[in-house]
This record gives structure tokens, C-alpha cells and sequence, in this order.
């Protein structure tokens, strides 16, 4: 890498901001690594990876983008060459030609998955019980009323865009599998995962780990760190 320091930018997913990462960035602080958030307007995918793109243009030397959920297709989208790994936690990863939506509903949701669909202003809002029952549930009370009234909706054109050919075509990438998501069912991370050649981690944890298992997500990053490093 040049003998530069790698940098870690993190990019949160649909219905979560840059504080779903305070745990992790503070774990990845203390083991001396430079660890970045992007806030994603959460518009268009065209205009979440322009948002990324603005936090990468700012970091000198090589990065490792990791992205939860939605943010998976935004951190396989960017064109910056200063990436050099890939890190999906519970991610989506559209490939050419796919859309994160296409992904999403490749198989079938348990029970617990909420409605999803547009409102009356045009953006697709988490229902506030959900919080609790399929995308953080092994969060405390007091995190997921947090995490519900922090919420950030996701519009349509984020998830309906085709991708061009994603980055982990050709970047090393690691995966980190929620068993117990009910938004993104665990075979679909799994197929991901497989058609990535990613290097995988599987974990009994819920939607949200950067929550509420952020000593395992950091691992992973570290994973990724030391292997690019």
C-alpha cells in the first residue's frame, strides 16, 4: 500500500445513520487505526456513492470501505482507486446489471420482515415496531426507541438503479453473515458472500451488529486491515 496508513470509511445502511458506527469506531481508535463514517443522504445510489466519493477524496492513501446493508452496493459502486478492500457487514451486493432491490427479495423473508413500500412522501420509512422485532432485536429498549426516532428513510431510485460492474469483482472482500437478520435473510447474505469469493465470518446476530455486536464487526474489519495491510 505504498507504505501509507490504510484508512477505514464506513458507510451506514438504509433506516440507520453515521452513529450506527460509534462503537466500532471507537474500537478501531483504540487499535490505532484511522476510521472515517460517511452520511448518505440515502437519495439515489447515484447520490449515495457521490456522498462517499466526498469523504474519499479527503483521505490520503489507501482506504478499505465497509458498508451495512444497502451501503454494501454503495461501497461497490465508487470508482476511487485509493480502495483496496471490501468489507459487507450483513451487506447488500447487486451484481452488473442487478438491482439492490432485485437482491434483496432474491429469497424469501421469515415472518418477522416488515412491509416495505413508498409513503405518501415518496421515501420507504422502517415501520417503528420494527425496530425492535427484525432489525435490531438484540438491542436494548432504550437503543432501538433510538434508533427509531433517529430513523433515515431510503428513497425508490436507491434501491431500483441497476449497478455498473461492482468493485468486488476484483478487490478482495470480506462478509460478515447475520444469522438472525430478518431484513436480508441469511441465505441471501450467504449466496452474496459465495458469488464474491468473500472471506467469511457468520454470527448469531441480528440486522444491526455495529450496534449490537460491535466487537465482532470490528474483528472483521481488523481482519481485512491486517490481510491488506
Amino acid at each position: 500500500m505504498n507504505g501509507k496508513r490504510v484508512s477505514v470509511v464506513l458507510a451506514h445502511g438504509a433506516w440507520a445513520d453515521a452513529s450506527s458506527w460509534s462503537a466500532v469506531v471507537e474500537s478501531l481508535l483504540i487499535d490505532h487505526i484511522n476510521a472515517v463514517t460517511a452520511s448518505l443522504p440515502l437519495t439515489s445510489l447515484p447520490d449515495d456513492v457521490a456522498a462517499l466519493d466526498e469523504v474519499l477524496a479527503k483521505i490520503e492513501g489507501p482506504v478499505i470501505l465497509v458498508g451495512h446493508a444497502y451501503a454494501g452496493a454503495v461501497i461497490a459502486s465508487t470508482r476511487s482507486s485509493k480502495v483496496k478492500a471490501l468489507v459487507f457487514i450483513a451487506g447488500l451486493a447487486p451484481a452488473a446489471g442487478e438491482t439492490v432491490a432485485e437482491v434483496f427479495n432474491r429469497f424469501g423473508h421469515d415472518d418477522k420482515a416488515p412491509a416495505l413500500a413508498p409513503s405518501s412522501d415518496g421515501r420507504i420509512w422502517l415501520p417503528p415496531d420494527a425496530f425492535r422485532t427484525a432489525f435490531a432485536q438484540h438491542a436494548t429498549a432504550e437503543q432501538q426507541a433510538a434508533l427509531a426516532a433517529a430513523q433515515r428513510p431510503i428513497c425508490p431510485e436507491s434501491i431500483t438503479v441497476p449497478v455498473g460492474e461492482p468493485l468486488w469483482t476484483h478487490l478482495p472482500s470480506w462478509f460478515l453473515v447475520a444469522q438472525h437478520d430478518h431484513m436480508i435473510p441469511e441465505k441471501t447474505q450467504r449466496f452474496m458472500a459465495e458469488r464474491m469469493k468473500a472471506h467469511v465470518s457468520v454470527y448469531p446476530v441480528d440486522h444491526l451488529p455495529s450496534v449490537t455486536a460491535p466487537a465482532l464487526v470490528s474483528q472483521v474489519i481488523l481482519d481485512a486491515v491486517h490481510a491488506s495491510s
